[in-house]
């Protein structure tokens, strides 16, 4: 596999497919960073009027990779930039609410009849149907309503996870696999599609799992009572005396006695692992055997086992992990500590990403020169959008 920093020439495994990407915030911008650091063009169109989505964008790593078009949407200059832009890409994706696109003149039939192949992703968080199609949600919401938030958190309440299962888990990464099916049936066809990714839909398939555990009566509807929820003593975090925390993984017996033996515990003492009647008493003498100690002892401690202990690492700390810092997992990009492109390809290395690929007004200006030349207009017809103010 290529080191994300070798210096070897990078081009993606999606060299050479172009999307266009209307501006918004989560999902779509997510998915459209994943394409680019896959290789692909990415063409993000901008408001004249972004709001908060500058302010986000300015350090934002979803940025990264993107070339950068401002186009005014409610001219008609404007909506004749991004149809020709749909007729010369190969995907599209948008997050607007059902309804929007169409009514800006940029739906799937109007795309679609500029260029037959393409591969139209929709991203919202109820989906294009359904009685809350039209309705404002965020991702604790599609969690709460597909059953996961009530499976997640301690025993007394829910918690969200972050917006990392609905948003971006079951919303942008199933949006990356529906589009790039699509893309791969498109070329053997010829023909596009609508895929219509809800980050409610997502968000309940990647609980499949437990929905079979649970239909299957292994599984409790009660958090912190299962094996995967908190509720077993080897499947948690414990406090370590100087207020930091290890996560414990020993699901398996193998695993669980290397755990033990890292405690200095003996398993006869201990009981069987999975007797759910002794889960209180463990978690209890585990508890006060981790604050005995500190979160770096006991990280020494398991250092080299396969007792499956790992330290509790803030987003600052975990950029310094011996691991993490081995496999350059992490780039800094304009001052910006970021993750690197994932998954690494052996033949088709991403490239390595720029936080965007404009830094001035004279290289915006220029891009902006490239990206509509390809599409037809002459410099006669891109000053003309600009004195109009649908391009600027």
């Amino acid at each position: 596999m290529v080191d994300p920093t070798d210096d070897v020439v990078r081009r993606g495994p999606l060299a050479g497919v172009r999307v266009v990407e209307l501006a918004g915030i989560g999902p779509v911008p997510f998915a459209g960073m994943v394409l680019a650091d896959l290789g692909a063009e990415v063409v993000r169109v901008d408001r004249p009027d972004p709001g908060p989505i500058a302010a986000i964008s300015a350090s934002d790593p979803t940025s990264r990779g993107k070339s950068s078009i401002v186009v005014d949407l409610k001219r008609a200059p404007g909506v004749e930039v991004v149809l020709r832009l749909a007729g010369a890409s190969d995907i599209l994706i948008e997050g607007h609410r059902p309804g929007v696109a169409e009514r800006l003149g940029l739906g799937p039939e109007e795309c679609s009849a500029r260029n037959p192949a393409l591969i139209y992703g929709r991203m919202t968080g109820w989906g294009q149907t359904g009685p809350l199609a039209t309705t404002a949600g965020h991702d604790i919401n599609y969690l709460a309503v597909s059953g996961n938030l009530a499976a997640i958190g301690p025993a007394d309440r829910p918690l969200p996870p972050l917006n990392l299962v609905a948003d971006y888990g079951g919303g942008a990464m199933l949006l990356l696999v529906g589009i790039l099916a699509a893309l791969t049936d498109a070329r053997s066809s010829g023909e596009g599609q609508v895929v219509d990714a809800a980050m409610v839909d997502g968000s309940a398939l990647l609980a499949s799992v437990f929905r079979g555990l649970l239909g299957s009566g292994s599984w409790i509807e009660q958090r912190e009572s299962n094996l995967l929820d908190g509720g077993a003593p080897f499947y948690r975090t414990y406090r370590t005396r100087d207020d930091g925390f290890v996560a414990v993984g020993a699901l398996e017996p193998q695993f669980f006695a290397a755990f033990l033996t890292g405690l200095g515990l003996d398993p006869a003492d201990v009981g069987d692992q999975y007797d759910r009647s002794r889960w209180e008493s463990m978690s209890a003498r585990f508890a006060a055997e981790f604050a005995s100690r500190s979160r770096a002892e006991w990280v020494d401690r398991f250092s080299g086992t396969d007792a499956c202990v790992s330290p509790v690492l803030t987003f600052s700390e975990s950029l310094t992990d011996p691991h993490l810092a081995a496999r350059r997992t992490f780039l800094e990009i304009d001052g910006i500590f970021q993750p690197a492109p994932a998954p690494r390809f052996s033949r088709t290395p991403a490239p390595i990403p720029a936080r965007e690929r404009l830094s001035s007004t004279d290289e915006s200006m220029a891009e902006v020169n490239r990206i509509l030349g390809t599409l037809g207009y002459s410099e006669a017809e891109v000053g003309m959008l600009r004195k109009e103010r649908a391009v600027r």
